[in-house]
């Protein structure tokens, strides 16, 4: 596992979900959890990360956990949500942001935010998202960036509502930045 310069400022959120990065042995269930929330996604007539259904998966996360990028967000022993905070665009980012990705650009690229549905409607989600911004301080890092789809308007208001600005719309993709606070 590689490991980044990184610090933990917030170990727990929402009182009982313990924050750790993940390892080799969160994979299956990690995995688990995408499928879960994208044939939640795909009810919701949503085809976003329905390639994660059929095995494509366009941010490789068994690849994103080996080198240190997934953080799970677990009560006792079971992952409750999860977030990839990359440290380097990927060709998807380079896709998205064009000129502003590049090594040295300051920002994290934030993925693949999802939570189990049982979990839905607790804030976790939202808890997470603010976690990425002020509860972990990488080296270097002064930014977080996201995307979402453009034409899914309760994701596009979410980021809105905390914090994130619209940077503009690349491909159907809304993208979103926000300053870490630490």
């Amino acid at each position: 596992m590689m490991t980044h310069a990184f610090n933990i400022y917030s170990e727990s959120i929402n009182d009982h979900f313990q924050v750790v990065q993940a390892g080799p042995e969160d994979t299956e269930e990690v995995l688990s959890l995408l499928a879960e929330t994208a044939l939640w996604l795909q009810s919701q007539g949503s085809s976003q990360w329905s390639a994660l259904l059929h095995g494509e998966d366009s941010h490789n996360t068994p690849a994103a956990i080996r080198r240190g990028d997934v953080f799970v967000f677990k009560k006792e022993a079971e992952i409750a949500g999860m977030v990839i905070l990359m440290q380097k665009p990927s060709p998807w980012d380079y896709k998205l942001w064009g000129d502003k990705a590049h090594a040295q650009d300051g920002a994290l690229y934030l993925h693949r935010l999802a939570i189990r549905r049982k979990y839905a409607h607790t804030g976790l989600g939202k808890s997470i998202l603010l976690w990425s911004i002020n509860g972990i301080k990488f080296d270097h890092k002064s930014l977080v960036r996201l995307d979402c789809g453009a034409s899914n308007s309760t994701l596009n208001a979410f980021y809105a509502r905390n914090g994130f600005s619209h940077v503009g719309e690349t491909d159907g993709f809304s993208i979103y930045e926000r300053a870490v606070e630490l």
